[in-house]
């Protein structure tokens, strides 16, 4: 069991590889290596969670002696890639860059604070203490997904689909640690911080943090570059 988490960050690794190696457009994989890079900056976090969340044994005992792990980076890195390049892997579509006309419109008037607000308002509500860190990220990426529907609601059907997916991906590949190490979830989540409601074993806020990190992190990459979607470049698409 003490090397759970980092058999299980290797587990969503190997998903990462997968998916990168079935998605052929290079347009999507550079996409998809630059958004993992980004979110593999998040492990980088990993000292507000532990203990606050969770406590999980690591290799060397990185977490334990310094706050930071290497499973973290790897797991920051596969969701990144992931959660970015799944919906297009499904449904094969084509990016545009937005005309000048479209960048002004005035839902763009807050393009830059939708992008940015998200990261800054994680950080306020970590340093105000008002609530256990998977919280203030669950809050932030709620906050971020909302921001990138008024600016961009273009992207709302890339957006749900991917939160639906990347959730449906995260429950299976949260039932492969329950199944592999009965009771690592009850011994090392820090029930007494959190809600303490487990769905099919998983601990809800898993959930929450997976479903709205689909939602939010499927449209940063057009929101950063002004990117718009060619939907007539695939006959299989979703609507809202």
């Amino acid at each position: 069991m003490h090397y759970a988490w980092f058999f299980w960050s290797l587990i969503l690794l190997a998903v990462w590889v997968i998916v990168y190696f079935l998605t052929k457009e290079k347009e999507s994989r550079s996409e998809m290596l630059k958004m993992s890079f980004w979110t593999s900056l998040l492990g980088l976090t990993e000292p507000l969670f532990v203990p606050e969340y969770w406590n999980p044994p690591t290799l060397f005992d990185l977490a334990q002696r310094t706050g930071f792990d290497l499973e973290s980076f790897i797991f920051s890195f596969a969701i990144g890639g992931i959660a970015t390049a799944i919906y297009e892997l499904i449904f094969p579509l084509r990016h545009e860059k937005m005309s000048v006309e479209e960048m002004n419109g005035k839902q763009h008037r807050f393009h830059w604070l939708a992008v940015v607000l998200p990261p800054f308002l994680f950080v306020f509500l970590i340093f105000a203490n008002v609530m256990n860190p998977i919280y203030s990220a669950i809050f932030s990426l709620i906050f971020g997904f909302f921001a990138a529907w008024y600016c961009r609601p273009d992207l709302k059907g890339k957006m749900a689909a991917s939160g639906l997916i990347f959730l449906g991906i995260y429950f299976i590949y949260f039932q492969i640690l329950i199944l592999l190490y009965p009771g690592y979830v009850e011994a090392v989540w820090n029930f007494s911080n959190i809600s303490g409601k487990l769905i099919f074993g998983i601990p809800l806020e898993e959930l929450l943090f997976a479903f709205f990190f689909g939602l939010y992190w499927a449209s940063v990459y057009e929101h950063l570059n002004w990117y718009k979607i060619n939907w007539k470049f695939s006959n299989n698409f979703v609507t809202l």
